[in-house]
C-alpha cells in the first residue's frame, strides 16, 4: 500500500515538471533577447528562484534527513533574490535618472512610517538612499549567517527546528531573521513611496509581490506549521512514514512550496516578461548572453562600494559626490554642478549593452542609429544641441542666455 509520504512526495513532482518548464522557458527569453544586461541580469536571477525552490522542496520532501542540508541552499538563494531585485530597481533608476540623489533632494522631506515613525527623518538625498539599500541588503548579511548558525546547531544537536523554546537555537535564529526580514521590507517600501513616480514605467508592485511573496511567505509559512506543532495540531499521533513531529512540519512546508512554486512561475512569467526586453537588431548570441549571466563582478563592486560607505550611511554624512571638492563653490558653479552631468560624458559612463548603450527601460540605441534628439530641461544641454550650438555662434548665444534665465 501506498503510504501518505509517498503520495505528497509524487504530487509535489507533478507540480515540479509543471514548474520548471515555465521558469526555463522566461529565463531562455531573456537570454535570447538579452539586449538590456543592467536590467535583464538581475532578472534571470531572480527568475532562478522559483525551479531552485521546487527542486530543493521536492529533495527534502523524498529524503527528510537531508533536509536541513539542501534547505540550507535554498535559503542562502532568497537572501541573493532579495539583493537581485534592489539591484534592479537601482540600475534602472541610476541609467534612467544619472542624478538621482539630486531629485531625491528636491521631494519633500519622507517621514518614516509606523512603527518607525517617532524615528528622526532621513535626509532626503544621498543619505535616504544608501540607508533604504543598505537596510535591504542587510538581510543578505544575516540570512546566510543564521543560515549556517543553523547548520552548525544542527549538528551538535541543539536546533531542535520546529519547537518554540528558549532552550534550543531555532526560537533565536527564527526571530533575529523575522527582525532582519521585516527591517528590509520596511527599507523597501521606504523606498519605493519616495521614488514612485521614477519607478512606475517598470511596474514595480507586481515585481515586488512576487520576490517577497515567496521569500516573506514561506518564511511565515515555517513559523505558522511550527505554532500548529507546539498547540498540538500537528502531533505524534499522526506522523505517516516520518520519524519525528518535527519531520513532518518540515515534509508539510516542503510540499506546500512544491505547490506553491507553480503559481509564483505563473506569475513571474508576466510580472518578468521579456518582451519589453525584444529589439531585434539589437540581440547578440545566446550563449555569450549565457555567460554573462554567471558574471558576478558588478556583486563584487557593490560589496566593495557598500563596505567603503557603510559607517558613512549609518552616520548620515553624504559623499558629496556631485560636487567638485576642488573648486570654490559659488551660486553659477553649484547650478552646473548639481544639474547634471553632460548628457556626453553620462552616455559614456553608462553600462554598456552587448550592442550599444543603455537608454531606458525598453529603450537600447545601437551605434548605428542616432539617438533621438530631446529638448533641452531647466537649462540641460542634449548632445545633438550641444553640437549646435558649436556650429552657431548665435545659437550658443540663446542657449546660454536660457541658461542664466532658469538660473
Amino acid at each position: 500500500k501506498v503510504g501518505i509520504h509517498t503520495k505528497a512526495w509524487f504530487i509535489a513532482g507533478i507540480f515540479l515538471l509543471m514548474t520548471i518548464p515555465i521558469s526555463l522557458w522566461g529565463i531562455l527569453q531573456h537570454l535570447v533577447h538579452y539586449t538590456q544586461p543592467e536590467l535583464q541580469k538581475p532578472i534571470i536571477r531572480i527568475l532562478w528562484m522559483v525551479p531552485i525552490y521546487s527542486l530543493d522542496s521536492w529533495i527534502a520532501l523524498k529524503y527528510p534527513n537531508i533536509a536541513i542540508y539542501v534547505d540550507t541552499c535554498r535559503e542562502c538563494y532568497e537572501a541573493y533574490v532579495i539583493y537581485n531585485f534592489m539591484v534592479f530597481l537601482s540600475n534602472y533608476l541610476t541609467n534612467r535618472y544619472p542624478n538621482l540623489v539630486l531629485i531625491i533632494e528636491a521631494k519633500d522631506q519622507q517621514r518614516h512610517l509606523p512603527p518607525l515613525c517617532c524615528c528622526p527623518s532621513w535626509a532626503m538625498g544621498e543619505v535616504l538612499l544608501f540607508r533604504c539599500k543598505l537596510g535591504v541588503l542587510q538581510y543578505t548579511v544575516v540570512r546566510p549567517f543564521t543560515t549556517i548558525i543553523a547548520l552548525i546547531c544542527e549538528l551538535v544537536g541543539v536546533y531542535d527546528e520546529g519547537n518554540f523554546s528558549f532552550n534550543n537555537a531555532w526560537t533565536y535564529l527564527v526571530i533575529l531573521n523575522n527582525m532582519s526580514q521585516l527591517f528590509s521590507l520596511y527599507c523597501l517600501v521606504l523606498f519605493y513611496k519616495v521614488l514612485r513616480e521614477e519607478l512606475n514605467p517598470i511596474q514595480p508592485v507586481g515585481k515586488f509581490l512576487c520576490v517577497k511573496m515567496v521569500v516573506f511567505v514561506s518564511f511565515w509559512q515555517a513559523v505558522l506549521i511550527a505554532l500548529l506543532v507546539k498547540v498540538g495540531v500537528i502531533s505524534e499521533k499522526h506522523t505517516w512514514e516520518w520519524q519525528s513531529v518535527e519531520a513532518v512540519a518540515t515534509g508539510l512546508q516542503d510540499f506546500i512550496i512544491c505547490v506553491e512554486m507553480f503559481l509564483a512561475a505563473i506569475a513571474h512569467h508576466y510580472s518578468f516578461s521579456y518582451k519589453p526586453y525584444v529589439q531585434e537588431a539589437e540581440e547578440g548570441s545566446c550563449f555569450d548572453s549565457f555567460l554573462a549571466m554567471w558574471d558576478i563582478s558588478d556583486i563584487r563592486a557593490d560589496i566593495s562600494e557598500q563596505v567603503r560607505n557603510v559607517g558613512r550611511t549609518v552616520l548620515g554624512q553624504p559623499r558629496k559626490m556631485f560636487f567638485d571638492e576642488d573648486h570654490e563653490q559659488n551660486e553659477h558653479t553649484s547650478l552646473l554642478s548639481s544639474s547634471t552631468q553632460d548628457p556626453i560624458s553620462d552616455a559614456s559612463s553608462m553600462p554598456s549593452s552587448p550592442m550599444g548603450h543603455y537608454q531606458g527601460f525598453g529603450r537600447t540605441v545601437t551605434p548605428l542609429t542616432p539617438p533621438p534628439t530631446a529638448p533641452a530641461v531647466d537649462g540641460i544641454y542634449n548632445s545633438s544641441a550641444a553640437r549646435g550650438a558649436e556650429e552657431s555662434p548665435e545659437l550658443e548665444h540663446n542657449l546660454s542666455e536660457k541658461a542664466l534665465d532658469k538660473s
